[in-house]
Order: C-alpha cells, then structure tokens, then sequence
C-alpha cells in the first residue's frame, strides 16, 4: 500500500472517530461507559472477525510468544483508553473530550522513544506544537476549570498514544492488522461487559434506548475505523500517524456545532487550520527531505 493511501484511511478514520464522540456521549444518558464499551465492541469484533479469520488463512504466519505479547498489550490499552475516555464523556463537552483526547499527539513520540528507542523525523518536533495549539485554538484557547470527565479524557489520551505505537508495532511485526483489531475489540467487549455486570448492572432496556449509538460506534468508529488505522499504521511511523488521527478533533468539535449546539468560536477556525498544517507538514516534508538528499552532488574529489 503506498503512503498517500495510508494517510488517506488515516484521515478517514478521524472523521468516524470525531463524529463518534457525539455518539459516545448521547449513548451515557440512557447507559454506563462499560456496558456501552462492551456491547460495542462485542458487536464491532464480531463483525471483523470473518475477516480477520480470511486474513489468517492467507498469511498461516507462526504467531511467536513475542507476536502474542504485542497483541495482548494493544488489547489491554485499548480497553483502557476506551473505558477512561467514556466515562469522562459523561461529565464533559464533545468538544473538550476531542480536544483532551488529541494530547496523545504529545504522549506518541516520547513514549515511542522510551519503549522502542524509536526516533521520529525532526519534522515532528515542528508538526507536534502545530497540532496540540490547532487542537487547543478549536477549543477556543482554553478549557475553563476542569472537572472529572476532563482527567479521566486526559488519562485515556496516554493509553491512546500507547495504543497508537503498539497497533503499528504488532501490525507490522505478524503482518495480520485486521487480526490484531479483531482481537483487541473482542477482548475489550468481553472484558468490558464483564465489568460492566459487576458494576454498572446493565438491562436491556438501557441497552435499547441507545440502540442507534450503538449502530454508529460498533460499525463505522469500531468494526471500519480501527480496523483502517491497524491497516494504514502499517505504512506510517506512529509519530507521523498520531498527528493526523489528531484531526479527529475537529471533526469532534464540527459534530458538536451541527447536532449538540456547540458552538465553535472564531479562533477555532485558526486552530483547524493549524492541525491540516500540521498534517500537511509532516507528510509532506520527508518524502521532499530524502528526494533533496538523493539529488544532492557527491563531491568526489
């Protein structure tokens, strides 16, 4: 897969993914995060698994105790980043939650380094300041006081960078992305629902009274969107990839201005332009760096 299709399924996953906030929030009126969380996924997970099972069966690739480790660790972050992320939907914004959720551009590459020794292109270091202040300008230049949803959005936003860098990883390392997320969803749904029986008590009544929420997140945020990432990440290095799922806050703070009212101000439109910026930059600059290098003239004396 070439990279501009990469950056293109990217790209498209932010657009589910910011409009899956919307989504995510409505659904806590009649729910509890972890029953939402689980029925998602159980049903996003089921609806990958034939493919995933059609992915194995053409790539009978020996998963190693490595292989498994990966893939155990991207189920575990997944869960967590989602479980945080929801419960903090409850008490904040759309628009917050996008903002606060898009600081793992900054947890990407600093966490990549710490565990892989990973170093990002220096464009990076450029494109993550773009993104977090087009992130923070959409949200108006300041979030007020922060309540509890905002910390628990801002502790997912760490098992989200980890999520990013260890997705590329075990995508890459057993060359089965559609089955690394087939597993994650469906370890997230069970361990989820688990939970949820202990401590949320779920009925089906509440279930039903966020049936549509439910549609919108396990198909097109879960079963489409992750699955999208997993494949994409193959062919971005994760820093790269963290700033441009970063423009799912915009499509977050867009959500909210056309169904819940939110209103986005002026400076926000600065900020929108300054998270494309962003994207443009890092996707851009590299290819363009290594094309100047190659044609630079050798001195051969």
């Amino acid at each position: 897969m070439s990279r501009p299709v990469a950056t293109a399924l990217l790209l498209l996953c932010t657009i589910f993914w910011g409009f899956a906030f919307i989504a995510q929030k409505s659904a806590m009126d009649s729910m509890g995060p972890l029953t939402f969380a689980g029925v998602r996924y159980l049903i996003g997970g089921l609806l990958v698994l034939p493919l995933a099972l059609y992915e194995r069966r053409r790539r009978p690739i020996q998963l190693t105790r490595r292989h498994w480790l990966l893939i155990g660790a991207v189920s575990f972050v997944f869960l967590m980043g989602s479980w945080l992320q929801q419960a903090g939907l409850a008490t904040t914004t759309v628009t917050n939650g996008g903002f606060l959720t898009g600081l793992y551009v900054f947890f990407v590459p600093l966490l990549g380094y710490i565990l892989f020794r990973t170093r990002p292109h220096p464009i990076i270091f450029i494109g993550v300041p773009f993104a977090l202040v087009g992130i923070y300008y959409l949200n108006g230049g300041g979030l007020g006081s922060f309540n509890t949803g905002d910390w628990l959005i801002v502790g997912s936003a760490v098992f989200w960078a980890l999520h990013v860098i260890l997705l590329g990883e075990a995508a890459r390392a057993t060359n089965l992305p559609i089955f690394v997320s087939a597993f994650s969803f469906l370890f997230g749904g069970i361990a989820a629902s688990g939970l949820a029986l202990g401590l949320e008590g779920p009925t089906l009544d509440a279930v039903m009274g966020g049936w549509i929420e439910i549609a919108y997140a396990a198909v097109l945020s879960t079963a489409v969107a992750f699955t999208f990432q997993a494949i994409g990440q193959q062919h971005v290095p994760p820093a790269n990839a963290a700033i441009i799922l970063s423009a799912e806050s915009l499509f977050a703070a867009l959500g909210g201005f056309l169904i819940l009212g939110e209103r986005l101000p002026v400076i926000g439109y600065a900020g929108a332009t300054l998270i494309f910026a962003a994207i443009l930059m890092v996707e851009a600059v590299p290819p363009l760096w290594a094309r100047r290098r190659t044609h630079i003239p050798r001195n051969t004396n």
